[in-house]
Parts: structure tokens; C-alpha cells; sequence
């Protein structure tokens, strides 16, 4: 039997519990209705952690036993405890991948990552077009040339990080402005995937093509390290 890919959600999870318009949309949060998207993958089990957990619900434990870590956070990134980042931080350089959405851009597991400001401009509103600029990547497997979301939250450039490995989506908004929408590096033996779509007070992951493309980014981001007791049967270099 194949072994699955162990995502943890990690989600604030507080304007859901907050705003009642954002309630209505998420009722059980964000996490909820991305981690029922990739349980439905046949090589993929999802599990939940927030803010409010004890050690957020990243425990040494918790994050030995994870593959891929998926972070939305937004108004409380000064929340989250330094020694937890670190911990986060020393696990992605061992392998862990890490996918970063939205407005994780400015949380301290990225920042610490990207070893920039993260900053990025933005308002409020209006139409999102994501172009498929590398159809060739994994991530982008199964995405057409182009999509729309019908409201979303602008983010525009010039955003502050370093030179991506790729750059795999790039946005387009009606008032001109342009965005690297999803990005990829490394760093040490983990991969990391920022994806910016997912502001909170509309539906965007419901969307079909959000959903595929963070369950290819979850598969891009999965470990790939080979552990010695896997390699019994390689062949002696011959002198």
C-alpha cells in the first residue's frame, strides 16, 4: 500500500470565529475546507492545528509526523511564539515542505524563510485573473492557460522577496496591477510554495482551481529525501 502524504492545516482561525460574514462562508474555517479537499485525494491525509491550540499544535512531536505544512495567517502573525517558528523553521531544513498562503506572506515563518520584508501593496476588491506561466511544472498540472476569480484581494508588486526558483502564476487585476501569485524555492532539504489567492471574505477555496493547485503543490512539496535503509540494494561503485 502506498504511503500517504501527512498534510497539517494550520490555520489562525480566528476572523472566522469573529465575523459572522466570514462565518457564514467558513463555518468550520478555512483548514476545514481545504483539509476535506485533499482527504478526498486518494494519497493524502490532512489533519487540523490553529493558533489557540497549546504550542499552536505544532509540537515536536506534531511536526516529526508531518510531510507538508499548509499556513494561512493573517491578523495575528505577532502572535506566534518565536520558539515555534524556530521549530517550524529547523523542520522545513530537514525536509518538511511548507506551502504559504495568502496573506502568510507577512507571518514570521516566511519572513524567516524568505530572509526579506515580505511586503507587497494591495486594496481591497475586484476581479483576479491567474495566468499559467509554467504549464511544464507540477504544480500547474491539470490548470488551464488562465482562470478568474470574481472578487478577491489585490495584490500587486512590487512584492519584496528573493528571486523565485520559479515563478509558476502570475496575477493580473483590472486596475493594471500584477502579482507573482505563486512562487516556489528551497531551502536546505525542504521545499517551499507561496500561493497568494485566499483572502478570507469570499469563497475562494471553493474554487476548483485553487483546490487543484494547492493539492499539486502539497505533491511538489512532499519530501523526497531517500532514507539510507531504502538504498540496500545499490549496486558497489566498481574501481
Amino acid at each position: 500500500m502506498e504511503k500517504k502524504i501527512k498534510v497539517l492545516v494550520w490555520n489562525e482561525f480566528r476572523h472566522e470565529k469573529q465575523n459572522e460574514k466570514i462565518k457564514k462562508i467558513y463555518p468550520d474555517g478555512m483548514h476545514a475546507v481545504i483539509s476535506k479537499h485533499l482527504n478526498s485525494q486518494g494519497d493524502i491525509k490532512a489533519s487540523l492545528a490553529c493558533l489557540d491550540e497549546p504550542e499552536h499544535g505544532l509540537t515536536e512531536k506534531v511536526l516529526e509526523q508531518t510531510d507538508v505544512l499548509i499556513w494561512w495567517g493573517h491578523g495575528a502573525h505577532h502572535e506566534v511564539k518565536d520558539e515555534i517558528v524556530a521549530r517550524v523553521h529547523r523542520r522545513v531544513l530537514e525536509g518538511m515542505g511548507i506551502v504559504c498562503l495568502h496573506s502568510a506572506h507577512f507571518s514570521k515563518i516566511f519572513k524567516v524563510l524568505m530572509g526579506t520584508s515580505c511586503v507587497l501593496n494591495w486594496r481591497d476588491g475586484g476581479k483576479e485573473r491567474i495566468w499559467t506561466i509554467e504549464p511544464s511544472h507540477p504544480i500547474a498540472e491539470g490548470i488551464p492557460e488562465y482562470f478568474e476569480l470574481p472578487e478577491t484581494e489585490m495584490y500587486g508588486e512590487r512584492f519584496d522577496i528573493p528571486t523565485p526558483e520559479k515563478v509558476i502564476f502570475i496575477s493580473w487585476y483590472p486596475g493594471g496591477e500584477v502579482f507573482r501569485s505563486g512562487c516556489v524555492w528551497e531551502r536546505g532539504h525542504g521545499r517551499i510554495f507561496y500561493f497568494s489567492p485566499g483572502h478570507e471574505t469570499f469563497p475562494i477555496y471553493y474554487d476548483k482551481n485553487i483546490l487543484k493547485i494547492i493539492t499539486n503543490g502539497v505533491r511538489w512539496a512532499a519530501p523526497r529525501i531517500i532514507k539510507k535503509q531504502e538504498c540496500k540494494n545499490v549496486p558497489p561503485i566498481e574501481k
